[in-house]
């Protein structure tokens, strides 16, 4: 799909994708909070893009995107992490700087472009972060649980937000969790207790609240 948008209106449906992501309808506060701007910002935003049938707004009960709307969204979030991917494996900037870089020049990217720096990385499946790389044309991208949903003997591949706070990722990184890393859950304390981890051979100790921004890929 083809469809020519704003820098505006794309960070929009991507701040919807990750609203509606459990099926539920996104209102025009969340979103405003989510992208940092005013309400009154945003509906004209989202007005736009249901003149163009790319989302449904319905009037004090929230937007929800249509089919164009879903594809356009993953294929906003499948560019900005194709360019993440070029910031690091290129140009060399760690995995915590190319999500607030990419932002950058993203928008103005001709399709040609993006399609070329996707083979020219050998059509990379992860962004640095260790999230997918949605296939062209898709209308969903795969869920991934957080840390803590696993349980003693689960094997899964860490991923890290790009929001996720500096001092967290300092942190995370003391403990070896970084993008890409595979762990082992070898414990997990009851009543929200910590997990005991195998990381690189060595066991590691994290608490449920960092363990919970922390997300996973099961192997």
């Amino acid at each position: 799909m083809d469809l020519t948008l704003s820098k505006s209106e794309r960070e929009t449906l991507k701040a919807m994708y990750r609203l509606t992501k459990a099926g539920a309808d996104a209102h025009t506060g969340d979103l405003a909070e989510a992208l940092g701007l005013s309400p009154g910002t945003v509906t004209a935003t989202v007005k736009r893009l249901a003149d163009r049938k790319i989302v449904d707004h319905k009037p004090y009960k929230g937007v929800e995107l249509t089919a164009a709307g879903r594809r356009a969204a993953v294929a906003a979030i499948r560019r900005h992490r194709i360019v993440e991917r070029f910031l690091a494996d290129m140009l060399g900037y760690a995995w915590n700087e190319a999500d607030r870089l990419a932002g950058d020049f993203e928008h103005d990217l001709p399709q040609e472009v993006e399609d070329r720096m996707f083979v020219a990385l050998h059509r990379p499946a992860t962004c640095p972060h260790g999230f997918p790389i949605p296939e062209l044309e898709a209308v969903d991208i795969p869920a991934m649980p957080p840390l803590y949903a696993l349980e003693p003997g689960d094997i899964a591949t860490v991923a890290v937000p790009g929001s996720t706070d500096p001092e967290v990722v300092a942190f995370l990184d003391t403990l070896g969790l970084r993008p890409g890393v595979t762990v082992e859950v070898r414990e997990k304390h009851p009543f929200d207790g910590p997990l005991v981890l195998r990381v690189g051979g060595k066991d590691r100790t994290l608490g449920a609240s960092v363990a919970n921004q922390v997300f996973v890929t099961p192997v």
